[in-house]
């Protein structure tokens, strides 16, 4: 585990965060819950290439956007085995306390919708767009109920 990791790791750990990402002396953290504040980083001007994470819990979904944001190092308690994988494939080297075959959603009656999208997708480009769309579907679907 890398010193900006191990930095990472402990604010996410003492701060009660979602998210934490350093590099150096720069460090940004989040209180967002799932995907939103990887997709927030991705949108934003600040390039975060070279950075290390630590996050609550991350899927494939999450996996990739930690490609497309071009960090090194990602650590989580709980992390799937999918995005180990993807993480590896995009030479991130991945760091978990617990490898699970698959994440549950919020309500821990199904698998996470984010995982589920990107099941059959190798790219990260690819990957951004079908969570992109997830997100949008399930904003749709909670105005209608």
């Amino acid at each position: 585990m890398t010193s900006d990791t191990a930095r990472a790791r402990e604010l996410l750990e003492t701060q009660d965060l979602t998210l934490a990402l350093c590099r150096g002396d720069s460090c940004t953290v989040s209180h967002q819950r799932g995907v939103a504040p990887l997709l927030a980083l991705l949108e934003g001007d600040a390039s975060w290439a070279g950075a290390c994470a630590a996050d609550k819990v991350v899927g494939a979904g999450a996996a990739f956007l930690y490609r497309l944001l071009g960090v090194r190092e990602v650590w989580a308690p709980v992390m799937s085995r999918r995005a180990v994988e993807v993480l590896r494939r995009g030479s991130i080297n991945p760091i978990a306390e617990q490898e699970v075959d698959a994440i549950v959603n919020r309500a821990g009656d199904g698998p996470c919708p984010i995982e589920s999208a990107v099941t059959d997708i190798d790219d990260p480009q690819e990957a951004l767009a079908a969570v992109r769309q997830k997100l949008a579907d399930l904003r749709r679907d909670s105005r209608t109920q």
